[in-house]
């Protein structure tokens, strides 16, 4: 099993291959529903408050999803204390 390398930012770690794959059929999948929402937008009668509104609950579901699976970790500041 291949491990790919985490983003170069804090808190992202390396991701299986399984991972991946499972990340990319979700963003497969949430750009399927993000164009069937981009086409209810140029219909006049749909009220695109509620259809931003919809979206952006969209995307953040999918976000929480992917997340759940590539886990990012928390952060260390520089004001924490130094634990040895």
């Amino acid at each position: 099993m291949t491990e790919n390398k985490g983003l170069p930012v804090a808190g992202y770690k390396s991701q299986s291959d399984a991972n991946v794959a499972l990340v990319n059929a979700n963003k497969q999948a949430e750009e399927s529903i993000l164009r069937m929402l981009d086409a209810l937008g140029q219909l006049p009668d749909v009220d695109k408050r509620w259809l931003a509104t919809g979206r952006t609950e969209i995307e953040k579901g999918f976000m929480a999803v992917n997340r759940s699976i590539f886990k990012p970790a928390r952060v260390r500041l520089d004001t924490d204390p130094i634990t040895e």
